[in-house]
């Protein structure tokens, strides 16, 4: 496993991880891996975000159009 040390942290900033951390009730260390985890994380394409959340393990059947390849739009005058 990494080790990563952060030099230079203003005392606010770790004030709020504190605080954070606490909300969510778990370690400052802890909460600054979440918040590292999620930044790096690939971002979820909409469509996928909404199979998460409104999808069939949640009772609820989306058929999705299907989609046909087009050329892109020319934008040169």
């Amino acid at each position: 496993m990494a080790s990563l040390s952060v030099r230079q942290l203003d005392e606010e900033t770790m004030r709020q991880l504190r605080l954070r951390a606490a909300r969510h009730g778990v370690s400052t260390e802890e909460e600054v891996r979440r918040i590292l985890r999620r930044a790096v994380a690939s971002p979820q394409r909409l469509g996928d975000l909404a199979l998460d959340i409104f999808g069939p393990a949640h009772g609820v059947e989306l058929e999705l159009p299907q989609r046909t390849p087009h050329e892109p739009i020319d934008l040169e005058p």
